[in-house]
């Protein structure tokens, strides 16, 4: 069931300028009207979890599915209890662009930006170099 998230609840944001540029790559790929941002969490990185995000068209009747600003987002019941509350904005400056993921569930992140551990990782989930 899809939901329309109000500002109060919580869930991961996607800021307007992160949906324009996703919008943007969906109509370059011709895939807007069928597919939505999956963000997912999974083993790895140097900081023991990665955040991902992929296109998808292949819902889950266990995913959590919303839209904000015009993007349907999906998110995995593991991957929300480690990303819940989470951000996502585009961030455009002179070292060029790219997606950040604030989280307030990490409790440490890898200087790269795409890896974290949090109060609840799993014991043994030390992560590896930073491959970024």
């Amino acid at each position: 069931m899809e939901m329309v998230l109000t500002e109060t609840q919580t869930a991961i944001t996607l800021t307007q300028t992160a949906a324009q540029k996703l919008g943007v790559i969906l109509d370059q790929k011709g895939v807007k009207a069928t597919h939505a941002l999956r963000v997912f969490v999974k083993g790895g990185g140097c900081g023991g979890m990665q955040y991902g995000m992929t296109f998808d068209d292949n819902i889950q009747e266990s995913d959590e599915v919303y839209t904000q600003h015009g993007m349907r987002v999906v998110v995995d019941p593991t991957s929300m209890f480690y990303i819940n509350g989470a951000s996502i904005d585009y961030i455009d400056n002179l070292m060029g662009g790219g997606f950040h993921i604030e989280n307030p569930n990490a409790t440490s992140s890898c200087g790269c930006g795409s890896s974290f551990r949090t109060a609840n990782s799993p014991a043994g989930a030390a992560g590896g170099g930073c491959g970024h």
